[in-house]
């Protein structure tokens, strides 16, 4: 493979796609995982209690997830056509909506679809680093903890224990602003990650994305500059927000517990042949 224009090709390529993962990587991985639990917990709640059951969190949750849709549909200039925050509906499913349009002829309008349908993770991530910090007692000393392991995903990794550990101490469960802190923090979890229809409209933002660091890609291994390293290094800056999405998954994984222990057996009462 001697050919200059496919081994320049693969050397683009390659570097993209490590970029790619190592920038979005961990946030695909980690809303699949909220997404799974999240369908799995509410499939428990309508199991045991109908549609309803699963508003104990969505009323709370739902306003969040949307809000993030209209700030960032805002952001990206769309068009604001309907907005229903909280607005259930036992025929369709449907917890609430934000309706939006742009010009397809608009780079920016469509990239932001990506940002857009991803808004509800970013946005919740954000609004419970805000809870952590203003609510626990010891949450300025877990977001000083998180911010100095923030330089690899190793000291990260090394930092959750001591995270978790700090976040359900005797004396923060000894408080009722934890308990508050625990249950908006299930409801935000439980309806942080996009739906189906969310997932849908990011592609074509996506697409924009894979195009922009190709093009930029190109242009530096011309110019014989490897960006590579100062991109991977700038995505360690993202890990406090990896770590608070780890928070949240961690919250989904408890709730969804939560549900098997104590709903399951409600519905089977209720319903010893269901």
């Amino acid at each position: 493979m001697d050919n200059p224009f496919v081994i320049f090709a693969l050397e683009v390529l390659k570097v993209t796609g490590i970029q790619l993962l190592g920038v979005f990587g961990i946030f695909f991985f980690l809303g699949f995982l909220l997404s799974l639990f999240q369908t799995w917990t509410n499939n428990n709640y309508m199991r045991a209690f109908g549609w309803k059951g699963v508003l104990w969190t969505a009323w709370l949750g739902t306003p969040f997830h949307e809000l993030g849709h209209y700030l960032f549909a805002k952001l990206f200039r769309h068009n604001i056509e309907e907005v229903a925050l909280f607005e259930p509906n036992s025929e369709t499913g449907g917890l609430g909506h934000v309706e939006h349009s742009y010009k397809k002829s608009s780079i920016y309008q469509t990239l932001g679809n990506f940002f857009i349908g991803a808004a509800p993770m970013i946005f919740g991530v954000g609004i419970l680093t805000l809870l952590m910090y203003f609510i626990l007692p010891n949450g300025k000393d877990i977001i000083t903890l998180l911010l100095s392991a923030k330089d690899s995903t190793t000291s990260l990794l090394q930092a959750m224990p001591d995270v978790f550990f700090m976040i359900f101490s005797k004396s923060n469960i000894s408080s009722w602003y934890f308990w508050l802190f625990l249950y908006i923090s299930f409801a935000i979890s439980a309806h942080i990650a996009p739906s189906k229809y969310d997932r849908r409209g990011m592609w074509s933002g996506f697409v924009w994305i894979v195009i922009i660091v190709l093009l930029v890609n190109i242009a530096t291994i011309l110019l014989r500059f490897n960006i590579t390293s100062y991109i991977l290094h700038s995505a360690s800056y993202l890990n406090v927000f990896v770590a608070i999405t780890l928070y949240a998954l961690v919250m989904s994984i408890l709730h969804y517990f939560f549900t098997l222990l104590i709903i399951t057996p409600i519905r089977i009462l209720k319903h010893p042949r269901g």
